[in-house]
């Protein structure tokens, strides 16, 4: 373990949050708002821990290997949430440290479970934090650090498959800092387009940029009570279409970018991705006809809620918990598959449930003939036994994962719906669930024990598990 390398990479990333706190700090002074020392206050604190770590980690040793990688973002991802959450007690506005860090946590890791019955009563520049630390972390922090930083090792590969969500991450350039370019380049330009789009609408700049902010990074966080469900139905047909474009893999983007679209449009993970919003969509429109004023309302509410939960946005506009129980079971279904790999969303990924099915289809084969042998092809390729396995494995990680954390859940008596929804929502960085923690409640009930709980299974599903169990482990921290 190159340890000085893990404080040094530590200290960056303190560095580069010094800085990102600025900009909240900038629009609580243009605002002439006392949260904004807050922020000040906390950029000179993160400041001084960047100075004390990379001082202390200076290394000529810059090799980063599988085990310093996966280290270093297991605890980049907690250090950021414990100093992001700061500002929020220094100013008062969540005096619980906490609920606060159980808000940072949800902004960074782009989840949307909140503690905050009424965000509308925030400053501009915790408004603004909140939302933004939802683009900082739907690509990835130390994606954003790598991507600003210079001379960034190529072996940092190993933080950006850590990183980054889906099964399979690779280079689209052939080096490193190129492709997070790239990447970038995309995600700023839809998140600009967006933010336009919504100011045509009537938005203002501020709450065009909260909201783009949020969607970008398929986080949720909105500056209003009833999320997105007050504004007009043009806006909301612009979060809409937004969610399901930034839950496609960024891969297909840069495709069509360098004329490749017949190659973007073979995606079979887009087009599955794109069947299953069309049905769930149609099924809930359908389901609940008559509970809403005409066809369009039904269907906008219906798409809206579908996009939303499979991309793991979490932005609301009605409250699906009053809805028939067909809607509800699918959109819990939803809450598991997710987007695309290589998008902003979390969930299980399209590509790796299609694995899944696929792998499975072909052990029912088996059974029948034994001595068949089938290969399971993903997006025209064949895919090797070890692929299919590390998918197998991580599923039933997953589910252990998720049951650890329901039981955990458990010793608050607040109903198995509550509870199992909680548990699906915030591991599959959602937010919003069904019962008391649906789309028209928060999460400020829950104990701090629970509160720490769900803050563990939102990193834990960002992340993809292994990072930060690995991190856990006495063996990842030895020299060997």
């Amino acid at each position: 373990m190159n340890h000085r390398m893990v404080m040094y990479s530590l200290g960056s990333v303190l560095g580069v949050l010094a800085a990102l706190l600025l900009l909240p700090a900038g629009v609580g002074l243009l605002y002439g708002e006392k949260s904004a020392w807050a922020y000040v206050i906390t950029a000179l604190i993160a400041g001084a821990q960047w100075l004390c770590l990379t001082l202390a980690g200076r290394t000529k040793n810059k090799v980063i290997y599988a085990k310093e990688g996966l280290a270093i973002v297991a605890l980049v991802w907690v250090l950021i949430s414990a100093v992001g959450a700061l500002p929020f007690v220094i100013s008062g506005e969540i005096p619980s440290y906490i609920d606060a860090f159980f808000e940072t946590v949800s902004g960074f890791t782009t989840t949307g479970a909140s503690v905050l019955s009424h965000p509308d009563k925030l400053s501009h520049c915790s408004m603004l934090w909140r939302s933004f630390t939802h683009w900082v972390g739907g690509m990835g922090v130390l994606v954003f650090v790598m991507a600003v930083l210079p001379n960034v090792p190529d072996r940092s590969i190993h933080i950006l498959r850590a990183e980054m969500p889906g099964p399979t991450v690779g280079k689209i350039l052939p080096k490193l800092k190129d492709t997070l370019k790239i990447l970038y380049i995309i995600y700023i330009a839809l998140t600009v387009i967006m933010a336009g789009f919504l100011m045509a609408g009537g938005m203002s700049p501020f709450e065009s940029a909260v909201h783009a902010f949020a969607t970008a990074g398929t986080g949720g966080f909105g500056i209003r009570p009833d999320s997105v469900g007050s504004y007009s139905p043009y806006i909301q047909w612009v979060v809409t279409v937004f969610m399901l474009l930034f839950g496609v893999n960024f891969n297909l983007y840069y495709m069509m970018l360098i004329k490749r679209i017949g190659g973007a449009l073979k995606s079979r993970e887009l087009w599955c991705y794109l069947a299953i919003v069309i049905t769930a969509g149609t099924v809930i429109a359908f389901n609940i006809r008559g509970m809403y004023s005409g066809t369009e309302e039904t269907v906008r509410k219906s798409f809206f809620q579908v996009a939303s939960v499979i991309t793991t946005t979490g932005y609301s506009t009605a409250d699906f918990n009053m809805w028939p129980d067909l809607s509800k079971g699918i959109l819990f279904i939803l809450m598991f598959i997710g987007g695309c790999a290589g998008s902003t969303a979390g969930g299980l990924k399209v590509s790796r449930v299609m694995m899944l099915f696929k792998s499975a289809g072909r052990e029912l084969k088996k059974v029948l003939h034994p001595r068949t042998v089938s290969t399971v092809h993903f997006e025209g390729k064949p895919l090797d036994e070890s692929t299919l396995g590390s998918a197998n494995a991580y599923f039933a990680l997953y589910m252990i994962c998720l049951g650890v954390i329901f039981l955990l859940l458990s010793f608050e008596p607040k109903g198995l719906e509550t509870n199992l929804s909680a548990a699906v929502s915030c591991f599959n960085n959602i937010g919003p669930g069904l019962g008391a923690v649906g789309p028209a409640a928060t999460y400020e009930g829950y104990s701090v024990f629970s509160k720490l709980v769900l803050s563990f299974a939102m990193l834990l599903g960002r992340l993809e598990i292994y990072p930060l169990l690995l991190a856990l482990m006495p063996s990842t921290w030895t020299k060997k």
